[in-house]
């Protein structure tokens, strides 16, 4: 069974904002955000043991533990121990994400993709989200972002290790799903060629946006449609440019970046739309896409992405789109 007949729904709610992504978030606000989530309907929430290091699971495992466990998708990551707490934030290795959560919690984070890693990864998570039971689990950001060079090596260690022992778990109905959670095209690729262990799905971030998408749409996109693994869109607003924010690629979006945000909102405002609705709306486009999941860390914006996802989008506005260049001639458009 596909990763889509599990999704309720085609808006989810990623937690990185949760482990204190940016700002130093109270944890009020924090459960706050996630009992709008709830209100508004979204019943797939997905996180990570990297997002605060812990704090994104244990703050959400709180916030969730009023809820009916059969009524809502839950899905996390492996490829990261916890090491509890370490007060040692300087032996955290998070690649090109180093300062993203200098607020999160003070525990040291290990690489680990092996086979032992990937089972004391999910005890530890499912103690932290207070449940007996996950979903969906992705392995985490094995690629070029956090491995540079050495990238593929670690690949191979979650091939023999983590992703063997999901398609283990999958097979025995331990969890209904696994796959890879990356900001990167090519490991995702990768793994479509392999003829075992066969992934359910990819969370990809940031790659299938209306900022970025060229590279996704010439081999991975039509590859994981034609092969019927789901693609679960995060980071669509990348890195939160496209919803009013500073920030590209989790730094300070360059000028070319914020030039091209500033055409696009022109545009979306010119035909009556939030940017919002126009980013959703193109990432769900595309028929290998099955969900979407913004971050957030105010209730508000919750409510706003219902908002941009039930928002009618003008076919003129996606012609313009297309007449000026701002997506790819490929890119299958809402409507069409």
């Amino acid at each position: 069974m596909s990763i889509r007949q599990h999704l309720q729904g085609k808006l989810g709610f990623g937690t990185a904002p949760l482990g204190n992504m940016y700002r130093d978030i109270p944890p009020a606000e924090a459960i706050a955000t996630v009992d709008a989530a709830w209100d508004q309907g979204i019943r797939f929430f997905d996180t990570a043991p990297l997002y605060g290091a812990g704090l994104a699971e244990i703050r959400l495992g709180e916030a969730l533990a009023r809820r009916p466990r059969d009524e809502y998708v839950l899905s996390t990551k492996v490829g990261r121990v916890i090491l509890d707490e370490l007060e040692d934030p300087a032996a955290r290795d998070m690649g090109e994400k180093g300062g993203l959560f200098e607020f999160g919690l003070k525990n040291k984070i290990v690489n680990d993709y092996s086979a032992d890693a990937t089972l004391r990864s999910i005890e530890a998570s499912l103690l932290r989200l207070k449940t007996d039971r996950l979903d969906i689990v992705w392995v985490h950001d094995v690629a070029q972002d956090f491995f540079g060079d050495e990238w593929l090596a670690q690949y191979e260690i979650a091939r023999t290790g983590a992703f063997r022992v999901l398609d283990r778990l999958r097979n025995e109905g331990v969890i209904k799903g696994w796959g890879l959670g990356v900001n990167r095209v090519e490991p995702l690729e990768l793994t479509l060629d392999l003829d075992e262990p066969k992934p359910d799905g990819f969370l990809l971030a940031g790659r299938y946006t209306l900022l970025d998408h060229d590279r996704a749409l010439q081999r991975l996109m039509p590859a994981a449609a034609a092969q019927q693994v789901d693609i679960v869109v995060g980071g669509p607003y990348s890195s939160g440019i496209l919803a009013g924010g500073t920030h590209f690629e989790y730094a300070k979006a360059p000028p070319a970046i914020v030039e091209k945000v500033a055409r696009l909102t022109a545009l979306a405002t010119e035909h009556g739309i939030g940017i919002k609705a126009a980013a959703l709306q193109f990432s769900l486009a595309h028929p290998a896409v099955a969900s979407v999941i913004p971050g957030a860390s105010r209730p508000e914006r919750l409510l706003e992405d219902q908002a941009a996802l039930r928002q009618v989008v003008p076919a003129a506005f996606w012609q313009a789109l297309r007449e000026q260049g701002l997506v790819s001639p490929h890119a299958p458009l809402p409507g069409q």
